[in-house]
């Protein structure tokens, strides 16, 4: 299937005012589902011991509580797929506030479940539940807001809306550290473990909610309208059509979408836990350090974008991931040596890691419009379920060998954004 042209998407006009509203109140649900969906993480050890049986070892309560966790990226692709493909079939905006309103429940609904002390075995079978259903929402909520923003703006503005989209999404990581942080400063111990730990998730609810709400002023993206008004909608599945006719775009987008996991898996969500164990920070030292990593992530991701609107997305993954690659490498080697630079150097890494905001410029330009949802949800969730679950089990492997296990890894998918960048550079894309 070939590009279907569009007027809409080759328009030049700047950005309009109701352009910018549209980004913002993505980029705000985005950052709401997103807490919603990295909450857990920060109150794992807690949940652990209340979901579990008490006399359990402590190694096998913290292996389950992670597997409940994990289980919600293994959900990403089979909801991705079935979201994405009424995506396509019947409309962007409907799918983009499903998919909020799937992660919101569920959050809420995790935040007055019962205890293992309170029902048993149903207490973990129910938090497993709840967390399938999150994973099955956020496997929706990604591609179709990159879609969804994509599809609303200027061609020429897609690298900015989606790396605007994106800075939000990861913008939901740090409000969760910032909660957990607090939750953790005006509780103690004890009382997290009676109630407080609720907070969080009823929180997290209420701002999902939020987001529905918001979502009602969003209105369904001109692409997707004039496909209905043409009806040019896809005739058969939209996924075997993808599968069929579009190989070579899963294959750069699933690359793509695994040094987006790695930058964000590696670099902010398991490097407060090694600063702390590898090279003794205190754990508030280690956090305070990641939520700035996290604000200069927000601020590299914009900055992406709109260097690929400018110069193309292989330009920007060759120099961004050669950029990567060096701080990373950097920030690892020093710290032993130069603690005094750690606020710096993870600000700088967090910088770079910003690269991935040009990860959608890419993938949305790579499916045409009629399967444009499937394409990148497929290529997105399917790559993530692998990536995502793999490389904290690679990385924590090769820590046991090195301390520079982290850099390692980092070097290697710096490498693959290297090569897939210099491809696209010399597609012109």
């Amino acid at each position: 299937m070939t590009a279907i042209p569009s007027n809409i998407e080759q328009s030049s006009r700047p950005l309009t005012r109701d352009d910018c509203k549209t980004l913002s109140l993505s980029a705000l649900g985005g950052a709401l589902e997103f807490y919603d969906f990295i909450i857990f993480v920060f109150f794992a050890a807690v949940v652990g011991k209340l979901f579990f049986p008490p006399d359990i070892p402590e190694w096998l309560r913290l292996m389950q509580t992670f597997s409940i966790f994990a289980a919600g990226y293994l959900a990403r692709p089979l909801g991705g797929i079935v979201m994405a493909h009424f995506g396509d079939l019947l409309g962007r905006k409907k799918m983009f506030t499903l998919s909020i309103f799937m992660m919101a429940v569920p959050t809420l609904i995790m935040g007055l479940l019962p205890t293992y002390a309170q029902i048993g075995i149903w207490a973990p079978i129910l938090l497993l539940l709840m967390r399938v259903i999150q994973g099955a929402a956020i496997g929706g909520e990604v591609p179709g807001a990159w879609v969804f923003v994509s599809e609303h703006v200027p061609q020429r503005h897609t690298g900015f809306a989606c790396g605007t989209l994106t800075s939000g999404l990861t913008a939901g990581i740090l409000l969760g550290s910032l909660v957990a942080t607090v939750i953790h400063s005006f509780y103690t111990p004890a009382e997290v473990s009676d109630y407080a730990w609720r907070i969080p998730f009823l929180l997290g609810g209420v701002f999902g909610l939020f987001a529905v709400y918001l979502r009602r002023w969003l209105h369904e993206t001109p692409v997707f309208a004039e496909l209905q008004l043409r009806k040019a909608l896809a005739e058969e599945m939209p996924l075997r059509t993808v599968l069929r006719d579009h190989r070579g775009a899963i294959a750069i987008s699933m690359l793509l979408t695994w040094l987006l996991s790695a930058g964000v898996i590696v670099v902010i969500l398991m490097t407060p836990t090694t600063l702390q164990t590898i090279y003794l920070f205190p754990a508030t030292t280690a956090l305070q350090a990641n939520s700035l990593a996290i604000v200069f992530l927000c601020l590299g991701c914009v900055a992406s974008g709109a260097l690929a609107d400018r110069f193309g997305g292989g330009r920007v993954f060759v120099f961004g991931s050669a950029a990567l690659l060096i701080t990373t490498w950097t920030f690892y080697h020093s710290l032993f040596d130069h603690p005094d630079w750690l606020f710096p150097l993870y600000a700088l890494a967090g910088l770079f890691v910003g690269t991935i905001g040009a990860v959608p410029f890419v993938m949305v330009k790579a499916f045409p419009a009629a399967v444009r949802f499937s394409g990148l949800s497929f290529s997105y969730n399917l790559a993530y379920a692998i990536f995502g679950g793999l490389t904290p089990i690679v990385v924590t492997l090769l820590l046991k060998a090195s301390p520079m296990g982290p850099a390692y890894y980092m070097a290697i998918i710096c490498g693959i954004g290297i090569l897939v960048g210099s491809y696209l550079w010399r597609k012109g894309r």
